[in-house]
């Protein structure tokens, strides 16, 4: 198939772009920023989400869209709510009506657990509306639609804000790190190439019109979590619990009970957090000392 990826730069486009390659499948990656990671088999397109023309011709011969383009930082999204929506909600939009015009027929949305979560704030709501966008539209757009909702994502090309690049830079380069929360919050972590690989299952048209969870297999609390990093780092390391109010914080799940159903999509292997861990730590250690 030829495939189409929209913000194909970012953390998570990026991996499924890498992930649809070694699949056999053609890639394109539309972003506004060149891709760091682009290998020389992927196509790609710099252009604004909201560029119609360029957005369309883009899509020119392809089976298949990856929506992944997004404001998708919860503190970004509050502090800029007017591109938060733009991009969000009328770049949803955009692609859905590029697809049509170029006569795409499958489109899978990137979309997040916090949708009908009680956290989040602007974000939760940008991305409330751009799934109903999907569901009200897709039918009149001749779209085969597959909503898929993300949980926490680590690993290689995670930006600074992502929750366990930060606390293992932090543990590595000065010994310590910070929680905001009483370190009872619980998660499911999820490594990023496996988060893509469930991504690119979920092209099968057994999932057309569902909602998946694409969520890490092992539950574990945020004290768990910073204990896992000291003790593999193997040193002692100063842990601050900072039981404060911060965005898009819940304690042990994210959902309310105004979500809408969904199912969860697994694979029977996957990485293993505690080697997930130990990769993003040596990660930042040998960015911090590159010397072999």
């Amino acid at each position: 198939m030829r495939i189409l990826i929209t913000g194909g730069s970012g953390f998570l486009g990026s991996h499924i772009a890498d992930e649809a390659i070694q699949r056999g499948h053609e890639v394109v990656i539309f972003d506004q920023f060149p891709s760091s990671w682009r290998s020389a088999e992927q196509h790609e397109v710099v252009g604004d989400i909201l560029d119609f023309e360029v957005l369309s011709n883009s899509m020119t011969d392809c089976d298949a869209v990856y929506h992944c383009a997004a404001v998708a930082d919860l503190g970004e999204a509050r502090r800029d709510p007017k591109t938060a929506v733009s991009v969000n909600v009328l770049g949803t939009l955009a692609v859905m009506q590029a697809a049509q015009a170029s006569r795409v027929h499958r489109l899978l949305h990137a979309s997040s657990v916090y949708v009908y979560s009680r956290s989040g704030s602007v974000y939760r709501t940008t991305k409330r509306a751009a799934e109903s966008l999907v569901s009200d539209l897709s039918q009149e757009f001749g779209l085969s639609t597959t909503l898929l909702r993300f949980g926490s994502l680590y690993g290689p090309r995670a930006d600074a804000d992502n929750a366990i690049l930060r606390l293992t830079t932090q543990a590595v380069t000065e010994g310590r790190m910070d929680f905001w929360g009483d370190g009872s919050e619980v998660r499911e972590y999820i490594h990023i190439r496996d988060a893509a690989a469930l991504a690119l299952d979920a092209l099968s048209h057994e999932f057309d019109g569902q909602a998946l969870h694409i969520t890490g297999r092992e539950r574990l609390t945020s004290r768990e979590l910073v204990e896992t990093i000291a003790e593999t780092l193997g040193g002692e390391i100063d842990i601050t619990f900072k039981d404060e109010p911060f965005e898009g914080r819940y304690r042990l799940t994210p959902f309310s009970h105004e979500d809408t159903l969904g199912r969860r999509i697994v694979s029977s292997t996957y990485i293993d957090l505690g080697l997930g861990l130990l990769e993003q730590i040596r990660m930042v250690s040998d960015e911090r000392d590159p010397t072999p």
